[in-house]
């Protein structure tokens, strides 16, 4: 396979999203709630979990200013992405997480699955970049949760189904063709998958968070082969020799984390 790292402008961060991975103690362990989404829209067809876009109304006056366009870091990543040269260190995560974020975290869990998740609840996980082809390019933050054991109403208008599973479950279903997810989605269930209770899950959250800054590595028919992140040898330099990897195999199933750093 001949390496093809996207080069391609993509446009501007637009804004920010917030993800949250409602856990709850199942018959057999740990379990994770997946909502399976329209077959229109945004990650249509696919399972994902409770979340969606921070809105004006998440914002408060302490705030600091929303990420709706690149800092210069992101400028520097774009265009090194675009040139097809070595990217500098990966962005920082920020330390404390915009209170906006968490806001939309509880305000979209509530929308979509009827659940209240208190605010103080809601643990760090993740915090992810778009790759440079995707249209809307949000960041995302993932916080796990305990399940709050309200009723769940599943949002009709973005929804068709729910379901609790063991993370290893979903990936099976998954590997087999019978359950659709998006890289993200993937990668959390492989990371809890150590895990065998909600109390685990949140003791073995990765402090501070850990941050993907996804790059798309294609093949030489332009096939979307894998998805690369920080500590992979061809993390934005396709040109790059080096055996370390850190990527994720999504050109045939099952996927495949490959990771040797």
């Amino acid at each position: 396979m001949a390496a093809d790292l996207d080069q391609t402008p993509g446009p501007p961060i637009v804004g920010e999203a917030a993800t949250v991975v409602v856990l709850r103690d199942g018959p057999a362990g740990l379990e994770v709630l997946l909502l399976e989404r329209l077959s229109t829209g945004s990650f249509g067809g696919a399972w994902a979990f409770p979340g969606g876009r921070v809105d004006p109304e998440d914002a408060g006056p302490e705030d600091p200013q929303p990420e709706e366009a690149p800092r210069s870091e992101d400028s520097a990543h774009d265009a090194g992405a675009s040139l097809g040269a070595p990217l500098a260190a990966p962005l920082a995560v920020p330390l404390a997480v915009p209170l906006r974020v968490r806001r939309a975290a509880v305000r979209e869990t509530l929308e979509e699955t009827g659940l209240v998740v208190p605010q103080d609840s809601l643990i760090p996980f993740s915090r992810w970049v778009p790759p440079l082809r995707v249209t809307k390019r949000l960041i995302t933050w993932f916080f796990l949760a305990p399940d709050p054991a309200g009723e769940l109403t599943v949002s009709a208008d973005e929804h068709v189904a729910s379901a609790w599973l063991p993370p290893a479950e979903a990936l099976r279903l998954h590997a087999a063709g019978e359950l659709q997810l998006f890289p993200p989605t993937w990668i959390t269930l492989d990371a809890l998958g150590g895990a065998f209770s909600v109390a685990e899950a949140l003791a073995a959250a990765p402090r501070p968070p850990k941050q993907f800054e996804s790059f798309q590595l294609s093949g030489a028919d332009g096939r979307l082969e894998a998805v690369l992140w920080a500590g992979d040898a061809q993390y934005g330099d396709p040109a790059a020799k080096g055996g370390a990897r850190h990527r994720l195999w999504i050109n045939s199933l099952p996927w495949r984390l490959e990771r040797s750093t």
